[in-house]
């Protein structure tokens, strides 16, 4: 199995080594194409400078072309063009050829193809690649025009051009790809010196990227083991995507280690709520059997027994309800009800725990009924735990109240209470399972900080929300329900 740095640099190796290949082969197309089009035109424009001069001076002057200045200038014209000039009749036969250092005349029998002089004849002119029948010992690339002269028409007696000849230009195919082959060459050794750039920064980049990925996962093999004060470290000042997934490790990391921590605080919690009612049980129990509590006593013990034992069932039924709300087939069932009615039910049926702490109670409740869609039963118990929460923490006199409002398609359920402030720093731990703000009430008050867990779980199942808000004295939670 590929490593990604090496899935990362073959990729990209590959993207440049394609492009690089289509854009040689379209630049050493282009290259040619234009090398060989800036040849032919200067051949043909050296075939037509010939041609007109030859025709100029033969119709003004009657000159022989084996003239010494005509030959000097058909040999300085192959001279600068490095070509050989070839001057032909009209039927194609060589009469004479220069290539710049010399020229020859009096070919004798020689003569061009006949697919030469009639696509001259009939096209004007010739262009193509040809050893022009054997005089030349490979095929060279030919350009030819028509000589044209002035001539007496004896019948009108105006002078008329007439084709008197042909010039040929013949220049070797080496030359014509010289240029062609440097620009090949040069864009040879460019493209070698940029990909061998291109792949070192590929590989160093690759390599940059990867590094932190295996950093990483290091981390989070560690973390996995139970190294929990494992963190990625030295990614804090990037503002890349590296940045933001060692920062959200570390996120999860310290998430996961407060919750662990949590954990641990509960199962002690859990432990210690478990062995003291356990104990008491067990004392009195043996107390009675053991004749050590008198028959007087046995009355009050086994209050106490039936006291402790109430109190497990709450604890062992508070921990089930956690179960099932976590449970993957806990499903919550969606039927209209009225939330004034099941709020009213609650709160009549907390009356004793109100007049035992010596409360007042606001309520703020609409006349009509409010029907919201839910699981009643699910509500129910989150009014529960928040108005039993309320009341709990309320200081002895004072007000819990409960209010509820409809607008924008929802119900605001709203329960408060007066007493002690919490903390700002803990209301955004309030929510979590096994937190409890005030670490010493597990010795006199039932909670084992699963209460307002139960109710986020219960909303967070119905899709719906939950705030708490705690200053001056008053601490308000609200929370919402889709109104039918």
């Amino acid at each position: 199995m590929k490593s990604l740095y090496q899935r990362q640099f073959v990729m990209m190796a590959g993207v440049i080594l394609i492009s690089f290949a289509l854009l040689g082969a379209a630049f050493i197309t282009l290259s040619y194409q234009y090398t060989i089009r800036e040849k032919r035109d200067a051949m043909e424009r050296n075939a037509d400078y010939i041609a007109l001069f030859t025709g100029s001076m033969r119709s003004s002057s009657g000159f022989d072309i084996l003239s010494e200045p005509y030959q000097a200038y058909i040999r300085s014209i192959a001279l600068i063009s490095d070509s050989v000039v070839v001057i032909t009749d009209t039927q194609g036969q060589v009469l004479l050829t220069a290539d710049g250092s010399t020229v020859r005349s009096g070919y004798s029998g020689l003569s061009l193809p006949a697919s030469i002089v009639d696509t001259l004849r009939g096209a004007g002119s010739f262009t193509g690649m040809s050893t022009l029948n054997g005089l030349f010992a490979d095929s060279r690339y030919v350009a030819g025009v028509p000589i044209s002269a002035a001539a007496v028409n004896l019948f009108t007696g105006h002078a008329e051009p007439q084709v008197i000849g042909a010039v040929y230009v013949a220049a070797e195919a080496s030359s014509l790809t010289e240029l062609w082959s440097a620009f090949a060459s040069i864009y040879f050794f460019t493209a070698v010196a940029v990909l061998c750039l291109a792949f070192v920064t590929s590989s160093v980049t690759t390599l940059q990227q990867t590094r932190p990925l295996k950093e990483i996962a290091a981390m989070a093999r560690k973390f996995g083991h139970g190294e929990y004060g494992a963190r990625v470290a030295g990614y804090d000042k990037r503002q890349d995507e590296v940045g933001e997934l060692a920062e959200a490790f570390n996120a999860m990391a310290d998430s996961i280690s407060q919750s662990e921590q949590r954990r641990s605080e509960f199962v002690a919690n859990i432990s210690h709520e478990l062995k003291t009612p356990m104990t008491t049980i067990a004392g009195f129990s043996d107390g009675i059997l053991d004749g050590t509590i008198s028959p007087e006593q046995e009355r009050a013990a086994l209050q106490t027994i039936s006291s402790e034992t109430r109190r497990l069932s709450r604890l062992v039924r508070r921990m089930l309800d956690l179960s099932r709300l976590q449970s993957a087939e806990n499903v919550t069932a969606q039927e209209q009800f009225d939330i004034s009615e099941v709020t009213l039910r609650v709160l009549v049926s907390l009356e004793t725990k109100i007049n035992a702490r010596g409360l007042d109670v606001d309520t703020q409740l609409p006349s009509d009924p409010v029907l919201v869609w839910g699981d009643p039963d699910s509500i129910t118990q989150v009014c529960y735990n928040l108005l039993d929460n309320a009341i709990k923490f309320s200081q002895p006199g004072g007000v819990v109240g409960l209010s509820i409002a409809a607008k924008g398609g929802k119900a605001y359920v709203c329960v408060r209470n007066s007493g002690e402030t919490i903390p700002p720093d803990e209301l955004a731990m309030i929510f979590d399972r096994f937190h409890k703000s005030d670490k010493s009430r597990s010795v006199d008050r039932e909670g084992v900080g699963l209460g307002l867990y139960i109710v986020k779980t219960i909303l967070n199942n119905h899709k719906e929300n939950i705030t708490v808000t705690s200053e001056n004295g008053v601490t308000e939670f609200t929370f919402t329900l889709t109104l039918a």
